[in-house]
């Protein structure tokens, strides 16, 4: 008899798989919520248009060959690929450890985010071959660059990461520590 579980999932108790679907669901609220701001903005602007909102802060309608602060926007094309490849792989792997480490909250609520975060952008990238951008804060006519909901969720998913691990080390090293 074979002793390997027949998935990975099989593996990990059913308590501890049950938290998937929410998180699943959490990810598709956020990119719901950020599809549903990018129509909106493509419905109401024109490309360059801005609203001021506060002293500091403007909708845009900004768009985004690129990735994070534009990095490799002025290319020919073959980014925008690179990016959905890169974001299905990243999708993959992020439903792989949901199903496996659901009961970890922290974590498991930071990878729904940066789900979420991909999913948004990913769809633009797809449908429209750039990212809809539209927070735009500045400062002394020094903007930064614009970014969307999704861009937020990924941030947050990655602070809560790092957050988990630091927290999850500490905790192994409580464990492992000698006696006083």
């Amino acid at each position: 008899m074979d002793s390997h579980p027949a998935s990975p999932s099989a593996a990990v108790p059913a308590q501890q798989r049950a938290p998937f679907w929410r998180w699943l669901a959490i990810g598709a609220v956020v990119a719901l919520l950020d599809q549903l701001i990018k129509y909106w903005i493509v419905n109401q602007y024109q490309w360059g248009d801005f609203t001021p909102v506060t002293s500091f802060f403007n909708l845009v309608r900004a768009h985004n060959t690129g990735a994070a602060f534009s990095f490799l926007a002025n290319h020919d094309g073959w980014q925008r690929w690179f990016f959905i490849g890169i974001a299905t792989l990243a999708t993959v792997f992020i439903v792989w450890q949901l199903r496996l480490h659901g009961a970890q909250k922290l974590a498991s609520l930071s990878l729904s985010l940066i789900l979420g975060g991909a999913i948004g952008n990913v769809v633009d990238r797809v449908s429209r071959g750039y990212v809809v951008d539209y927070l735009d804060f500045h400062w002394a006519q020094v903007h930064f660059p614009a970014f969307n909901l999704a861009d937020v969720a990924i941030s947050c998913g990655v602070i809560g990461m790092i957050l988990a691990e630091l927290l999850r080390w500490m905790h192994e090293r409580r464990i492992h520590a000698p006696p006083k």
